[in-house]
């Protein structure tokens, strides 16, 4: 059976954040279901689909004989599926974060001068985003006669791609990385931005030659933001991919708190790489597929 990530680390690609405030007695059932049916209708990626307006009519209709929040919940549930598609979902409170296994990133010196990077999941809930970013920014800065670097991507299965894109932004090129493609309309987003997010300038980053080789490994784990990293380097001259296809949750996600706890995830667009290539729910393929990633990566580097 294909492994998904994991359903946590998943939430925020594209974070926008707001309150929800129902319309009528927040205490009712049927209210919560019509309001998050509404906030689907407005901003879900799939909505102006025929499947989901018949979905909708068949929820609102459902709503009207249930009795409790978790009946609600459940249908809630199915029509962000459909609205949103598989990214989509509806997320209960977090109790304890004791279960997370946040790391920061390792960075080491291989032979040969070959940097190599591996860039877990971040959600900044244990390590923060100023670790996450300078644990890679410093290194690369220390090793910028380095002949190749390996971006390992394996595992990394999202949360906030931010920290992630800024902690590697010496590897890519200044302007428009990536791209958001929801219903109306291509959102662009360029390093700048990204970096103005984690607090970073322009001139302080030490950017490495375009000349240099970059190997970046992925697996059927590479999820949500690992995959929107990825695809900031689609298209890059000396960039070459390795291992497997990744996950497919290659999409942006509208994050709405809920007044009960709970949290909206709603799937707004699709990811838009540089070669103008869109993609969403599917896995993204290596250039090479492999099952000796790092080492296919090595030898690749060597013959450049």
């Amino acid at each position: 059976m294909k492994r998904h990530p994991s359903l946590i680390l998943l939430l925020i690609l594209a974070l926008t954040a707001s309150a929800c405030v129902f319309t009528g007695n927040p205490n009712k059932p049927q209210g919560y279901v019509r309001y998050c049916v509404k906030i689907l209708d407005r901003h879900a990626l799939y909505a102006d689909s025929p499947r989901w307006r018949q979905t909708r009519d068949s929820i609102l209709s459902a709503s009207k004989a249930i009795s409790s929040f978790d009946e609600a919940h459940d249908l809630v549930s199915r029509a962000a599926k459909v609205a949103g598609g598989k990214h989509s979902q509806l997320l209960p409170p977090i109790k304890d974060t004791a279960s997370y296994s946040e790391t920061a990133p390792e960075v080491k010196l291989m032979e040969e001068g070959i940097v190599y990077i591996l860039l877990p999941a971040h959600s900044g809930v244990k390590v923060s985003d100023s670790l996450y970013v300078h644990t890679v920014l410093d290194f690369l800065a220390a090793h910028q006669d380095a002949k190749g670097v390996v971006l390992d991507l394996r595992d990394n299965r999202g949360g906030n791609m931010y920290p992630m894109i800024a902690a590697v932004s010496p590897l890519l090129p200044d302007g428009i990385i990536l791209r958001f493609k929801d219903r109306k309309r291509t959102v662009p987003v360029s390093l700048d931005f990204v970096l103005n997010t984690n607090g970073l300038k322009a001139e302080s980053i030490h950017k490495f030659p375009s000349s240099v080789p970059i190997a970046l490994l992925t697996d059927d784990w590479t999820g949500s933001s690992g995959e929107a990293t990825l695809l900031c380097f689609r298209g890059l001259e000396n960039t070459r991919t390795f291992g497997i296809p990744t996950a497919g949750f290659a999409s942006a996600n509208n994050v709405k708190p809920l007044s009960d706890g709970y949290t909206l995830v709603i799937t707004t667009g699709c990811d838009m790489a540089r070669t103008g290539e869109v993609f969403c729910d599917d896995p993204i393929s290596p250039d090479v597929v492999t099952q000796t990633p790092l080492e296919d990566a090595l030898n690749w580097i060597a013959t450049k």
